[in-house]
């Protein structure tokens, strides 16, 4: 495990962490969660030991291994990804080096009979045989496999690392980590540079990865998904709770709600107490009594309210100006870099009003088609008009990086707006948490969060009908986030967004549309819906669905076809036993269901998370989860040869 005592980390006059004391078990999924500048990378860059906490003390078992996924990372340029990916087997790697060299040297030697030769054969064996024990014969394909679950493709494990941007790199960085397999895996906002169908993948891993894992992340959909335990960062202090991030947050709303009844009650008694005391005081015959009652008022312990951090932005878009109904109407577009074709022949209509999600994996030409529609990249073929009267807004995937770094946030403001507006920036500003001095700092001093929210407000500066937003979360907190979304669904103008937050594109959107193979699929309904349409958990699933219905349609109608025919004893009898196995599979999944219902019960009441064996019945709650998936893919499997009989 590791133990955390009396951390304290104060940056000039601010305490960033004040001595706050945790401890992390060997197979704990935890969510570390909070504002921007709270301190949660610090806490892992300290929990990694890159940096030393100026109080306090981390102990961790000398045995135990730890892998930390910065942001920020330098991969060696020269090697293929491939290559980069199989240094996370150092250990086997040498491992199957020295096998080489032992073959190399049998090969040349011919001194059959002496007791070096044998003793060669000898290290040759146990050398083999740790090799073997280490997955050493599946090391390549482990490494291919984790490399396309993160997104790469077949014919980019020859390419340089040198060739992929930053977010691609962070892929492999975090392929190695993977790999590596550390007792503790610390990761800092792995999911900023994944697609989706990429998520999922990471989600899925983690949910069987057999040692702790500790995460920061924005998404709360992966919180939920990937963790057990949430400790949230808080003007210096920690509050640590046994839940994933959806049920921490109800449970936390709880705590204030009893902390703040508990905190009234006892300042009503205090002063009910205090007026008692002055009455008996001002009696000769009660001041010793007096005197007593105020020693046990000073002895009580008084309930404090944890403080709380609930500063947030204020956005509100301006009126849109009214458009034509056409707002985008793109024909035949072509894009190409060089011999890469990224979009073929695609069409795009939108309409006034419409709000519009555009996903699929990274690469796939979505920030690409965005580019080419606001202009600011030229389609190699086709057309893309926009719609009478139209005026953009535009939110580039870099936009906080973009800022010019030695102008003060008041003079990039200055910069962005219209003559009108000049007299209201302070004001902005300040909606956006930058009050009094902090308008005259530099952009270069902003963390990425507070960059995120200057590009937002220089955004806010005039008014359009079309808004296309990349990747607008990139940076933000939980609560930021919120604000952006409720204010994107109050926004009245048409909206294109891409983004791999599944959250934040919840309701936000009603047409989803799909890029894959070079070309635009479109669906009604928020992204949630077009995963929850084909029954699937992720993006290339899609794929397979899509082969696999038309293989049963193909065979459907060949048996319509097909003249009718008698089953034979032999059939009748595997038929009727087909049914008694789906009956039997219907009462497993009726039972399991029941068993489910009651932990959600156990779990629901608040005392549950403080109980001695909460933890027993999670594990217990997501084993249960899990059989409730095989007993339904079994129970669809017989379910569907049945059906064979009946056709």
């Amino acid at each position: 495990m590791i133990t955390a005592t009396n951390i304290f980390v104060k940056y000039g006059d601010r305490t960033l962490l004040d001595k706050i004391t945790f401890v992390i078990q060997d197979k704990d999924r935890v969510g570390l969660v909070g504002r921007n500048g709270a301190g949660k990378s610090t806490l892992l860059k300290i929990l990694a030991r890159e940096i030393t906490p100026d109080e306090g003390v981390i102990a961790i078992p000398n045995e135990r291994t730890m892998g930390f996924l910065h942001q920020e990372m330098f991969l060696p340029k020269g090697k293929t990804i491939i290559a980069e990916a199989l240094t996370a087997f150092k250990e086997i790697k040498a491992l199957e080096d020295r096998i080489n060299a032992i073959n190399d040297e049998i090969t040349t030697r011919t001194d059959y009979e002496s007791d070096a030769y044998n003793n060669l054969l000898i290290e040759f064996s146990d050398v083999n045989d740790r090799f073997q024990m280490m997955g050493g014969a599946t090391m390549q394909a482990d490494a291919e496999r984790v490399l396309k679950g993160l997104g790469f493709k077949d014919a980019d494990m020859q390419r340089l690392t040198d060739e992929f941007s930053g977010g691609w790199q962070m892929r492999i960085e975090l392929a190695k980590l993977l790999l590596q397999r550390p007792d503790y895996l610390l990761l800092d906002e792995p999911t900023n540079h994944l697609d989706i169908e990429s998520i999922i993948w990471l989600e899925q891993f983690l949910t069987t990865y057999p040692g702790a894992v500790i995460v920061i992340s924005h998404d709360k959909q992966f919180l939920d998904n990937v963790t057990n335990r949430t400790i949230e960062v808080e003007l210096g202090k920690i509050f640590d709770y046994k839940a994933a991030y959806s049920r921490f947050m109800q449970l936390r709303e709880e705590r204030r709600e009893l902390q703040q009844s508990a905190y009234a009650n006892q300042q009503k008694a205090i002063a009910q107490k205090e007026r008692t005391i002055t009455r008996f005081m001002a009696k000769a015959t009660k001041t010793k009594l007096a005197q007593s009652m105020q020693k046990q008022l000073d002895k009580m312990e008084r309930v404090e309210v944890d403080s709380e951090d609930t500063s947030a932005m204020n956005i509100r878009f301006q009126p849109s100006p009214r458009s034509g109904q056409v707002v985008v109407d793109g024909q035949k577009v072509k894009k190409s870099y060089g011999n890469l074709h990224v979009l073929e022949d695609i069409s795009l209509k939108i309409d006034r009003g419409e709000r519009v999600a555009f996903v699929g994996q990274n690469g796939q030409g979505k920030t690409t088609l965005a580019k080419i529609l606001i202009g600011i990249e030229p389609s190699t073929g086709g057309e893309i008009k926009l719609g009478h009267n139209v005026h953009l807004g535009y939110y580039a995937q870099n936009q906080s990086e973009a800022l010019h770094p030695h102008l003060t946030l008041l003079q990039t403001m200055e910069n962005a707006s219209p003559p009108e507006m000049r007299t209201k920036l302070r004001n902005i500003l300040g909606s956006f948490l930058f009050s009094g001095e902090d308008v005259d700092k530099k952009v270069s001093v902003l963390s990425g969060g507070e960059r995120a929210r200057l590009a937002l407000a220089c955004l806010l500066l005039k008014p359009f009908n079309l808004l296309v937003l990349d990747e607008p979360t990139n940076h933000l907190d939980i609560i930021s986030k919120e604000v952006l979304k409720k204010a994107l669904i109050e926004y009245d103008g048409t909206l294109i967004v891409v983004s791999h937050d599944r959250d934040f594109l919840e309701d936000l959107t009603s047409t989803t549309i799909e890029f894959r193979d070079k070309q635009l699929y479109t669906h009604i309904g928020d992204v949630n819906a077009f995963l929850k349409k084909r029954k699937m958990d992720n993006m290339r699933e899609v794929e397979l669905q899509k082969s696999k219905n038309a293989s049963s349609k193909a065979a459907a109608k060949a048996a319509a076809k097909a003249a009718p025919r008698v089953l034979s004893k032999e059939e009748k009898e595997a038929q009727k036993k087909l049914q008694r196995s789906v009956q039997y599979a219907e009462r497993k999944i009726e039972k399991v269901e029941a068993q489910i219902a009651k932990f959600e019960e156990k779990m629901a009441d608040l005392s549950f998370y403080e109980s001695a064996d909460s933890a027993t019945v999670m594990d217990a709650y997501k084993a249960a989860k899990k059989d409730l998936d095989v007993a339904m893919e079994e129970w669809e499997a017989l379910t569907v040869e049945l059906e064979g009989f009946d056709g």
